[in-house]
């Protein structure tokens, strides 16, 4: 069984957060923290703090345009308070 994942990054440096999908989450993550993805190079080091897996790639996509979303950074800021609240200390 194939599994595509949506994943949220948070950036040590400037605290944003990146959001993407992918269908291999460790290769992916490596290639963010060698600095190989121009939207994380200049903001390492970078910290995987939530991932979900899907069957389908259309519903990592859908998830990952949603996660994008205000709505949806609203939602993955209240799943992940208390990791946040003390990340931010």
């Amino acid at each position: 069984m194939k599994f595509y994942y949506t994943y949220c990054l948070v950036s040590l440096k400037d605290r944003r957060f990146y959001i993407g999908y992918t269908n291999d989450i460790v290769r992916r993550i490596k290639e963010h923290q060698q600095g190989k993805n121009i939207s994380t190079s200049k903001r390492l080091p970078i910290k995987l703090i939530y991932y979900e897996a899907h069957l389908s790639i259309d519903d990592a996509k859908r998830r990952e345009r949603y996660f994008k979303t205000t709505k949806g950074k609203i939602t993955l800021r209240l799943m992940l308070k208390e990791f946040l609240i003390s990340f931010e200390k």
